[in-house]
């Protein structure tokens, strides 16, 4: 028996697949060839995407409370799950050299910071169903990211488990998100309150954004 909301889920998640080729600095990560410096500046970049991704979920969730109730479930799981990944992070952080005055003192990149940039301008002004389906098409790369990171940062940098469990969070497949997602897209598809050519745009830019992130990482402006 065929499920609307699964089936749309996958085949939007398929055509925004990112090319692999624009993404140059995760196989460095992979093969252990990107230097300390460069995770260091990844674990920055994070301390800012982080908290901004969870207000913006959180900002989501309250615009979907009675509307579409089912995204808002969705929403506030992914806000419930930044804190954790926040938590995790720091960790990493240290790992990498990085210590509180570090954090301070940091200038975060314009081209890492477009992505949540742009979750942000979602959550204020993007149909809340359109996002989740958006949202979790990027989320699946990004999983793939963390997972290939995780193993190297334990094969090439002799990170602990501690260090490494901010990219075990994400690696690591969520049966419950799915579940939420599909509930919030079929929610919406029987209300006939999702606009699947607005999602696949909202899809196609987060996906622009996060090879900006990475390839900024890769190439920082001198």
């Amino acid at each position: 028996m065929r499920h609307p909301a699964r089936d749309l889920l996958t085949t939007t998640t398929a055509n925004l697949a990112p090319d692999p080729r624009s993404n140059a600095l995760v196989p460095r990560i992979a093969d252990g060839t990107a230097p300390l410096t460069t995770l260091a500046a990844l674990a920055l970049e994070q301390t800012w995407v982080i908290p901004a991704d969870r207000r913006a979920f959180e900002h989501l969730a309250e615009r979907s409370r009675v509307r579409d109730p089912e995204a808002a479930a969705f929403f506030r799981t992914l806000a419930e799950g930044e804190v954790l990944a926040g938590e995790r992070l720091v960790a990493f952080a240290r790992a990498c050299g990085v210590d509180e005055a570090g954090e301070a003192s940091y200038e975060p990149l314009p081209g890492c910071q477009a992505y949540p940039a742009y979750v942000a301008w979602l959550a204020l002004n993007a149909s809340p169903a359109d996002v989740v389906l958006a949202l979790t098409a990027n989320f699946s790369a990004w999983g793939g990211y963390c997972a290939t990171i995780a193993e190297a940062l334990r094969a090439h940098y002799g990170f602990t488990e501690e260090a490494c469990a901010f990219f075990d969070f994400f690696a690591e497949p969520s049966p419950e998100l799915d579940t939420l997602a599909t509930a919030a897209v079929q929610a919406a598809l029987d209300a006939g309150r999702l606009d699947e050519k607005r999602a696949h745009e909202h899809g196609r830019l987060l996906q622009v954004y996060e090879a900006m992130f990475w390839s900024t990482l890769g190439d920082p402006p001198s």
